[in-house]
């Protein structure tokens, strides 16, 4: 393992994220912010609990996971997007580095804001309602791979995109609608019983629901599926980056 090529894929990405560390921070805080105004305020006055947690501290875990998975995968697409477009993507192609080394540079770079973004949102959340972490270790690691997960996937958008505009048509009009319809802001037994089962179908209900499991000991789904969900998704997201690299689909001309 070439721990030096890690280390500079690494460290230049982590370096273009604390250039603009202010707009990072800020944005996250802000953004918060207003959902708590909108959902926790208005909505939340006329929801008083949910599966006897305050609605305020129940959308908590849908909106980290909202932004985790959005940033992991913005990160990692333009990570990969950018050498794609100005070229040098061919130089670290002709260095004696291999894909799996690629992947964990590019990929633990974006996780890794993807994670930061998390922790700033949970202590602003603290700052409106009262958390309660039932399983503290438990939501990092849930955090920690749905952050890996997703900067996978990201990762793919980024090859996988022949513009700017491709570079955000799948996180605008795939990602964003099943974080909302995944339960992000309500129980999905909330639902009528057909539409509780169309929603067993979209992935993201999974990773949603295991993340609040860790914070109330409440799942609208078992833990285990919730965790089988996850490796699946990202031993999938692993084969299709070697498949890439293995056959140059969009990256060698």
């Amino acid at each position: 393992m070439n721990w030096q090529a890690i280390r500079s894929i690494y460290v230049f990405e982590m370096a273009r994220f604390f250039r603009t560390l202010m707009q990072s921070f800020i944005s996250p805080v802000i953004s918060t912010s207003l959902y708590f105004v909108v959902f926790g305020a208005a909505i939340g006055s006329r929801i008083d609990q949910v599966d006897g947690v305050s609605y305020g501290a129940f959308i908590v875990p849908g909106l980290i996971m909202l932004s985790v998975m959005t940033q992991a995968i913005s990160n990692a697409s333009f990570g990969i997007y950018f050498p794609k477009f100005i070229g040098t993507i061919y130089e670290l192609l002709s260095a004696p580095v291999s894909f799996l080394e690629i992947v964990i540079g590019y990929v633990g770079a974006a996780a890794t804001k993807a994670l930061f973004i998390g922790i700033v949102i949970l202590a602003t959340s603290a700052l409106f309602v009262d958390l309660e972490i039932q399983h503290p270790f438990a939501m990092m690691a849930f955090m920690l791979l749905t952050c890996v997960s997703f900067a996978l996937f990201g990762f793919i958008i980024g090859i996988w995109a022949q513009n700017f505009e491709q570079l955000q048509l799948i996180p605008l009009l795939v990602v964003t609608p099943l974080v909302f319809l995944g339960g992000s802001f309500y129980s999905i037994s909330m639902l009528p019983p057909i539409w509780q089962t169309i929603t067993l179908f979209n992935p993201v209900v999974y990773l949603i629901s295991g993340f609040r499991w860790a914070f109330f000991g409440l799942a609208d789904v078992p833990i285990g599926l919730s965790l089988l969900a996850i490796a699946g998704f990202t031993g999938l997201c692993l084969v299709a980056v070697w498949w890439i690299f293995k056959t140059g689909w969009r990256i060698r001309k």
